[in-house]
């Protein structure tokens, strides 16, 4: 997608030949247009599935799920949350999932009213480095017995190997920007 990127090109920062800092326009400001771009390839890569249902994790995937979901005709996004509050339903499904960039497990959950046998779910999230965040909303959607159509990522860091646990089962992958490594600073993308 040259959209997305000329802007990683342009606005984006590497730091240590490791970590890409897109906070510019997706994980902290948000590139509306962008987004509205990105919501509208993946509806056009997942055509043929009948998905009916967006799963994500907090909080960086929600508002790509969000505007995707507008592409999909308004279906639910339901996200699998970090933190857990006093108002949080006991009865979830849960996963422990390893955040590269904060260097910190975490187990996400979500309410077992939200996911169930009768959804097919599209997963979408910002990032995929390690495959552990998808990993473990697979594992999610495995839970409810619902059936996970696809996994929509923005950026795919293929160096880190996080692809080869979603095709491992089976699963429809399709990542908008492919990176293939870093070098003095620069972004390397593949295909």
């Amino acid at each position: 997608m040259k959209f997305l990127k000329d802007k990683i090109i342009s606005e984006g920062k590497v730091i240590e030949d490791r970590i890409l800092k897109v906070d510019n326009f997706l994980n902290h400001q948000i590139d509306v247009e962008l987004f509205n771009e990105i919501g509208k390839e993946f509806k056009n890569r997942f055509e043929e599935k009948k998905i009916n249902k967006i799963l994500t994790v907090e909080s960086s995937g929600i508002g790509v799920a969000c505007i995707a979901a507008q592409h999909f005709g308004n279906i639910p996004v339901v996200f699998a949350k970090k933190h857990v509050g006093n108002n949080m339903d006991s009865n979830t499904y849960e996963a422990r999932v390893y955040s590269f960039t904060k260097e910190k497990e975490y187990t996400v959950r979500v309410a077992k009213d939200y996911l169930n046998f009768n959804d097919n779910v599209l997963i979408i999230d910002d990032f995929l480095a390690s495959g552990s965040a998808v990993s473990g909303l697979i594992n999610i959607v495995e839970q409810a017995g619902a059936s996970a159509e696809g996994v929509g990522i923005v950026i795919e860091k293929k160096f880190q190997r996080g692809r080869e646990i979603v095709q491992s089962k089976g699963i429809q992958l399709e990542s908008l920007a492919i990176i293939e490594g870093f070098a003095s600073g620069e972004v390397i993308f593949g295909d």
